[in-house]
């Protein structure tokens, strides 16, 4: 079983971090579950202009193999301008939804307001929906004030509800698979 976290960002640290304390807490408390960080600021993704995904660069293809192969995954993002990033869209629309389906997606945002929060309510959750994924009822929102100055998350709540994902994805990865087995999803 391979829980995929995605940094969804080519720019800044803040959801890498957040999302790296999240695959920790996974092989803390799980050490048989693999974990993989998928920075996206480490390729060179080309944009997705609907062409055979064989035709695109090596970091391309290359990603969408590492997103398609993965049973369940933490995603982050920070908020730009109100929305999730641009790099974080453009993978979504590179991987084919069928890829998605059924697979278990936690999500966790950073941002410079609180209100920024809203934007996993108004769009994470509906793009997973459109996948038909299994999306983790709780999510972790890091404001700036949640780090240290050196980049740190220190925030004790903030930690609590990145344990809080962690066993959230878990629980339902482990449950869905034990289901699944026994029912095949349409």
């Amino acid at each position: 079983m391979k829980l995929l976290g995605i940094s969804g960002t080519i720019i800044g640290s803040k959801p890498r971090v957040v999302v790296q304390k999240v695959l920790d807490e996974v092989q803390r408390n799980q050490p048989e579950i693999e974990v993989e960080l998928l920075d996206l600021k480490d390729y060179n993704v080309q944009f997705c202009d609907g062409r055979d995904p064989s035709t695109y660069n090596e970091d391309t293809k290359k990603v969408i193999d590492i997103v398609s192969q993965a049973d369940f995954y933490i995603i982050g993002t920070p908020i730009f301008q109100g929305s999730i990033t641009g790099a974080l869209k453009n993978l979504f629309d590179l991987i084919h939804p069928k890829d998605f389906r059924n697979k278990v997606m936690g999500f966790i945002a950073t941002g410079g307001t609180y209100q920024h929060y809203l934007v996993v309510e108004n769009q994470l959750k509906p793009i997973a929906g459109y996948f038909r994924a299994f999306v983790a009822p709780g999510f972790v929102y890091a404001h700036n004030d949640h780090f240290s100055p050196q980049n740190e998350l220190v925030d004790r709540e903030v930690l609590e509800r990145v344990a809080a994902l962690s066993e959230e994805v878990i629980f339902m990865q482990k449950t869905l698979k034990g289901t699944k087995s026994d029912h095949q999803y349409s």
